[in-house]
């Protein structure tokens, strides 16, 4: 589903952030991607999720390679490609609800088809007493949920999450995490970056470590969570 040949990426002829990575990532897998801070994991999901494209090198999603498709094919590839951003990106005039919906709205889903759906999932995720509250009035944990709720709501073929936890307990985080896995078990390939060691090493799933501009498989570590 991803690969990645030779990619180097920088920002307006700077500095090469990531240099020469090679990667490729099969359909249904799911990966935790963990590396020190400053060691490039935000800029390669942004590559994988189509932010930007290669400075050099080249990179196939869904087999097909980024740099011959116009904007148009792009749009249309982002939609198969549900997204958490370490900053929400949550829409401020939106509910909750309409946030969470949005990827399905945007395809042309009927509510009808949904509703029962999504509330029942904003209830899994703590969130069915919010469904009709803003952005402005949640905490940070609460607007982690929402952003992976809208994630996961249209059951794309790729989930790609920037430390999807960073602000929700850790009974919280596995059960967040769970739902991925749940999702993972139904065709989903997802990629999680995360610098929680105890969230990685509660699944029985395998680690790409980003250093030093290179990539590292490293086999799981501990057994599946319970």
């Amino acid at each position: 589903m991803i690969r990645l040949q030779n990619v180097c990426l920088n920002y307006d002829g700077g500095p090469n952030i990531l240099d020469n990575i090679d990667l490729a990532l099969d359909e249904g897998s799911f990966h935790f991607l963990t590396g020190p801070s400053g060691a490039g994991k935000t800029s390669l999901l942004k590559l994988i999720f189509l932010a930007h494209r290669p400075s050099a090198g080249q990179l196939d999603l869904f087999g097909q390679n980024v740099k011959t498709l116009t904007r148009a094919q792009l749009a249309m590839m982002r939609r198969q490609i549900g997204v958490v951003f370490q900053d929400f990106r949550l829409i401020d005039h939106l509910s909750v609800y309409q946030n969470v919906t949005l990827p399905l709205r945007i395809a042309g889903k009927r509510e009808a088809d949904y509703r029962d759906n999504v509330t029942e999932l904003l209830r899994w995720v703590g969130l069915g007493h919010q469904m009709d509250s803003k952005p402005e009035t949640l905490s940070g944990g609460e607007k982690q949920r929402a952003a992976i709720a809208r994630a996961v709501i249209a059951r794309p073929r790729l989930i790609v999450a920037d430390e999807p936890t960073g602000n929700v307990d850790p009974e919280m985080g596995i059960r967040l995490l769970r739902l991925l896995d749940e999702l993972n078990k139904m065709g989903t390939t997802i990629l999680i970056a995360t610098h929680d060691n105890y969230i990685w090493s509660s699944f029985n799933h395998p680690r790409l470590h980003l250093e030093n501009q290179h990539i590292q498989r490293l086999a799981p570590e501990a057994a599946p969570y319970v």
